[in-house]
Parts: C-alpha cells; sequence; structure tokens
C-alpha cells in the first residue's frame, strides 16, 4: 500500500506538469527551483574539476569508497546541484564520499561530450590514487545510461572498472523499441514519450539511435561489473529497464532487477519527504556497500 507521502507528491508532480513542456531554458530553472526544497542547510561541497569536467565533492573526501554520481535530465537538464540531495543519500546509505560530475550539456554539446565528460571524471577520480574496487557508480534515468556507457568505453579501451553500478530509472534504448513508451504514455507523471523523443534528437545530432554508446540496452555487456536496475511498475521507461536486466543476464553480468510496484520515474529523487524513496536508496545502498572494498558505515 503506498504511503500517504505518496499521494501528497503526485498532486504536486500533476500541479506542476506545465513546468515540464516549457522551453528548454525555463525547465532548466524550474528543475534546479524543485530541488531547493531538498537542500541541506550547511552541507559542505567543495567544487573540482575531475579531468577537466567541472564536479562537487559532497563532503571533504575521507579516505574511504567514493561514489561518483551522474545526474538525470534527459541529457539536457539537470546539474549536480539539482542532484546533490539524491547522490548524498546514497552516499550515506552506502557509505562512500559522493562525487557528483556536471558533465555537459545537450544541445549545446551533444554526444559525445556528456561521456567524455563521464569517462574523463572516472580516469581523474583513478589518478588521484582512488583503487577502482572502492569505486562506485550510479545515475538516474539519462545518467544511469551515461554511466552504462562509460563503462562500455573503459571495458573497451581495457580500464579497471569500478566495484558496481547502480541505476535509477534508466534511459537506455534510444530508438524506443519498448512497448511501455506506448503502453506507459499517461500513466507516468514525470515522463512523455513525444518529449524523450526530441531530447533524444538534441542528445544525439545525427548519431544513430543504436549506437551502443548512446542506447546500452543494445550492447554487448559482458565484463560489466555487479549492476541493480531500479525501476517503477508505471514508467513510461519500465521497458528499458528490462531490456537492460536482460541483457545483463544475457552476457553472464550480475545483475538484480527491482520493479517497485505503482512508482513513477526516478521517485528515489523524493526521497526526503518519500518513505518509497528512502527505502529505495536503502536497498542501493546495500548494494553498493557490500560491492565497495572498505565499505563503511
Amino acid at each position: 500500500m503506498a504511503s500517504p507521502e505518496f499521494e501528497l507528491v503526485l498532486e504536486l508532480l500533476e500541479l506542476r506538469r506545465h513546468a515540464r513542456t516549457g522551453p528548454l531554458a525555463e525547465r532548466r530553472a524550474e528543475y534546479e527551483r524543485a530541488a531547493v526544497a531538498f537542500a541541506e542547510p550547511g552541507g559542505t561541497v567543495r567544487d573540482v574539476s575531475a579531468g577537466g569536467c567541472p564536479a562537487q565533492w559532497l563532503g571533504e573526501p575521507s579516505g574511504g569508497p567514493v561514489l561518483i554520481y551522474l545526474h538525470g535530465g534527459s541529457y539536457a537538464l539537470g546539474s549536480a546541484r539539482s542532484h546533490r540531495h539524491l547522490a548524498r543519500g546514497l552516499g550515506r546509505a552506502c557509505g562512500a564520499d559522493p562525487l557528483v560530475l556536471d558533465f555537459r550539456l545537450a544541445p549545446e554539446h551533444p554526444f559525445p561530450a556528456a561521456l567524455d565528460d563521464a569517462v574523463g571524471g572516472y580516469e581523474w577520480l583513478l589518478g588521484q590514487g582512488f583503487q577502482p574496487e572502492r569505486i562506485g557508480l550510479a545515475g538516474d534515468s539519462a545518467g544511469a545510461g551515461l554511466a552504462l556507457a562509460a563503462l562500455l568505453r573503459l571495458r573497451d579501451t581495457a580500464r579497471p572498472l569500478p566495484a558496481a553500478v547502480v541505476c535509477f530509472s534508466p534511459w537506455v534504448d534510444l530508438t524506443f523499441a519498448g512497448s511501455s513508451h506506448h503502453t506507459h504514455a499517461g500513466r507516468d507523471p514525470l515522463l512523455d514519450p513525444d518529449d524523450l523523443r526530441r531530447m533524444a534528437g538534441a542528445y544525439l545530432a545525427g548519431t544513430a539511435p543504436a549506437d551502443p554508446l548512446a542506447s546500452p540496452a543494445l550492447a554487448d555487456l559482458k565484463g560489466l561489473p555487479p549492476m541493480l536496475v531500479q525501476v517503477g511498475s508505471e514508467e513510461v521507461l519500465l521497458s528499458d529497464a528490462h531490456a537492460l536486466a536482460d541483457a545483463a543476464e544475457a552476457a553472464g553480468t550480475p545483475v538484480t532487477r527491482q520493479v517497485w510496484d505503482g512508482m513513477f520515474h526516478v521517485w528515489q529523487w523524493y526521497h526526503p519527504v518519500l518513505p518509497e524513496g528512502a527505502e529505495a536508496i536503502r536497498r542501493a545502498g546495500r548494494f553498493l556497500h557490500d560491492h565497495l572494498a572498505g565499505g563503511r558505515r
């Protein structure tokens, strides 16, 4: 049974539906304003350049495990600031220091700019002396797709891979082959299939949608680290999540698939006020903690 808070969040999302269809600049500003409600007073933030990509350490690095977080926003919205609270929550849950990458956004910087930034940020961490078995990777929506694309490039260039990856509501098939883009249109209060197609076009800018670095669900996922996939049953991207988990299983990559009944796109973002979001973060944190060497509580 859904929590009382769940119904309140759904009402809020319905009231703000208009903010998800306006000009891009307005949508970016709205995303940032919405995140202010979850900002933690006094939370330490340190700006760094992670291999040329702007990034934020949330707190001072402790010498323990590190969590690289890649924010969602259809490759065109969001920032390190808009997802600080989500990265902090997951970092606490797994006992790792969060590093949030502020990768370049489309349409100003189409594919593969964001991918270059994600790989560069990880390589920077390695260059700082962090061991791959003590690094976790996580992202939501487009950020989850970006995390997987980064893993594929690192694997294909024979670079050491992080210990595990968490994918919240992953957007991983830009060919839109999944049936839920049709069957769940209108059921998910956050995503519109037509808007997703526009965002995909802006990101791809002529790149083939089936390119495995743009659509990791279509890639050979052999040799990737253990993966957690969380998705809500009402999501437009439900098919993407299943396609990703199926591809991982087919490739022999360890994958844990969690379908949350009644949940919408990236409900984890609302974890400060939504019990279902907090529980999803707790489970994802346990998954990462169990795979990160030297994890701490």
